[in-house]
């Protein structure tokens, strides 16, 4: 079986990779840094192959896919892990603010691209997506943009997508989850300042990556549901906006040129 887990070279994503590689499972890891990826892939045991590529931008995200696509005649299960939350607005080359481009519409587009090659997503997902606020004239360009908000809004316009795509998918018999992995202890967030000093501390008591992993790859084995989010193995109702999804869903569509 072979899966492929963005954001792979370091915390959950790597944790995901090694307890998938021990598995015995055929592991392709995506990773933003050619030298960060192959340390990842040196040190993991098993079948394990590296792509190279920027999730930030649509031309990224299609080299990504096209690799994928030469590599893996077929993908069984595609893990979205890469996320940021940024502490600062940032725009990428395609004009929209960048934990928006990498959260939402990367695995948006990537879906749309290996569709026919896929078998089961998994998105790696947070709670505070129930904080969120989409606005779909202002969050795209970070109009909105707030150090924390902005993270739970991305991640709401992500959540937003999992009923979509699982009843696209229900006659192909693709299915899709998500789940929150749990609070845990990973680079993502870090800053500077006293937030960022406050924050180190904090983390401490949050759980480690390799815990994280555990709920990931539950789900990456198991093809026994859809359109489901997880907080952590407890499987929680969501209730969302079906209008909202639409216009969402007709915007990413829009930006990036998938169908």
């Amino acid at each position: 079986m072979t899966v492929v887990v963005t954001g792979g070279n370091r915390g959950i994503g790597y944790a995901v990779c090694e307890r998938l590689a021990r598995a015995g499972e055929r592991v392709v890891l995506v990773s933003r840094d050619r030298e960060r990826g192959a340390a990842a892939i040196r040190v993991l045991p098993g079948e394990v192959d590296l792509v190279v590529g920027d999730l930030t931008t649509f031309a990224g995200v299609r080299i990504v896919a096209e690799e994928l696509r030469r590599i893996c005649p077929r993908i069984e299960v595609l893990v979205h892990n890469a996320g940021l939350w940024p502490s600062r607005r940032v725009l990428t080359a395609d004009g929209v603010e960048e934990s928006f481009a990498v959260n939402h519409l990367a695995p948006f587009l990537l879906n749309h691209l290996l569709e026919d090659l896929l078998g089961r997503v998994v998105q790696v997902s947070a709670g505070l997506y129930a904080k969120g606020k989409a606005d779909p004239a202002r969050t795209p360009q970070g109009l909105d943009f707030h150090p924390i908000r902005t993270y739970a809004d991305t991640k709401l316009c992500n959540v937003l997508m999992l009923p979509l795509f699982a009843r696209r998918w229900e006659d192909a018999g693709v299915t899709i989850d998500a789940v929150h992995p749990g609070v845990i202890r990973t680079g993502l967030g870090d800053r500077g300042g006293p937030v960022g000093l406050l924050l180190k501390v904090a983390k401490r008591f949050w759980l480690t990556p390799e815990q994280g992993a555990e709920p990931v790859v539950r789900l990456a084995l198991e093809d026994k549901g859809t359109g489901r989010f997880f907080n952590v193995n407890q499987e929680i109702p969501i209730e969302l906006d079906e209008e909202l999804a639409r216009r969402v869903w007709a915007q990413a569509a829009a930006l990036t040129g998938a169908g």
